[in-house]
């Protein structure tokens, strides 16, 4: 039985990087990969950009509202032999219902990548709903500011760390706006700070 993989980790944890080497791996054994992201991301445009400069071209730019079931059997046809995903928290529920079947309809191992919450803490669509379908769950790791291991995205707007603000705003799409992962106490005394000074 081939599984649907879910690898998640805060902001720079190296997800695209980790992809981008899972895809270079199978191609180099001469197997076949398909790489999708969400058109949610516009950084890079069609193309998956590692902070380390790494740039793939993408197979499938897929929108939020778009199907996978019409790649079903042009998957099948050519032998695909992995399915690889970038920012899949910006996939919908049915999305990753579909490519959960996938894996077990068609024999092909899908290993998605993304964030698991928002800069509020909370589950992406996408991550909800793989957590709760994907046979195996990875954590990533990284880095906060004061060394310990980093598990929340912290929104920082004009340097200024925020809970305000929509879902989904792509770092870099805005001068300034931008992310930090940072440790859940570092997160914790961010917060406070926000929320006592929204009560003065």
């Amino acid at each position: 039985m081939k599984k649907l993989y879910f690898r998640y980790g805060a902001m720079n944890c190296g997800k695209s990087t980790a992809l981008m080497q899972v895809a270079h791996n199978y191609n180099e054994k001469g197997k076949k990969v398909v790489v999708i992201k969400s058109s949610i991301d516009t950084k890079a445009d069609d193309k998956l950009e590692s902070r380390l400069g790494i740039r793939r071209p993408v197979d499938i730019l897929i929108d939020h509202e778009e199907s996978f079931k019409p790649y079903y059997k042009k998957w099948q046809e050519e032998n695909i032999d992995c399915i690889l995903v970038d920012e899949a928290q910006f996939l919908s529920s049915q999305q990753v219902e579909e490519l959960w079947y996938v894996t077990k309809k068609y024999e092909i191992p899908v290993i998605c990548y993304g964030l698991k919450t928002d800069f509020q803490s909370e589950l992406f669509e996408g991550s909800k709903r793989l957590i709760e379908l994907a046979d195996e769950l990875e954590e990533l790791y990284t880095i906060c500011e004061c060394g310990s291991k980093a598990r929340f995205n912290a929104r920082f707007v004009n340097d200024e760390f925020t809970l305000e603000g929509d879902s989904v705003l792509i770092d870099g799409s805005q001068s300034n706006v931008e992310y930090r992962p940072l440790c859940g106490k570092c997160y914790m005394k961010n917060r406070e700070l926000v929320l006592t000074r929204q009560k003065m």
